[in-house]
């Protein structure tokens, strides 16, 4: 058995911080398990990670789940106008897969989330369904 890679944790300690962060700032009061395993899926698409990610929201008590519903504490939503940054490029959304020329950028504290699509990057904040 290898010992763990040192960079490896450090990455999914980001990985968690970006999910446990953009949880925190999503615009929905409620969401069904998995709506929101949809957003997190953005950061990680490790089933670990993922849950680990959830544990973390709820222990500080960003997340609340029952019965496949997950209420969420937030309030702290994104600025459009400042937390994201739109770059041209040649992209592929983070959520869809989809080609993009324009990708729309999340600026977290954990770090950067993106590149995504103008209306993934709506859904994904919870700006629309």
């Amino acid at each position: 058995r290898q010992p763990p890679n040192p960079e490896e944790h450090v990455s999914r300690e980001r990985q968690v911080e970006l999910g446990v962060e953009l949880i925190e700032r999503l615009e929905h009061g409620s969401l069904a398990l998995s709506e929101l395993i949809d957003r997190v899926e953005t950061v990680t698409s490790d089933p670990a990670t993922t849950r680990r990610i959830l544990d973390v929201a709820e222990i500080r008590g960003i997340i609340d789940r029952e019965d496949g519903v997950v209420s969420i504490a937030g309030g702290n939503f994104l600025s459009f106008q400042s937390e994201v940054v739109r770059r041209e490029g040649e992209f592929s959304c983070r959520r869809c897969g989809a080609s993009l020329t324009t990708g729309h950028f999340m600026r977290l504290e954990a770090g950067e989330l993106g590149p995504f699509g103008s209306s993934c990057i709506r859904k994904v904040t919870g700006r629309e369904r």
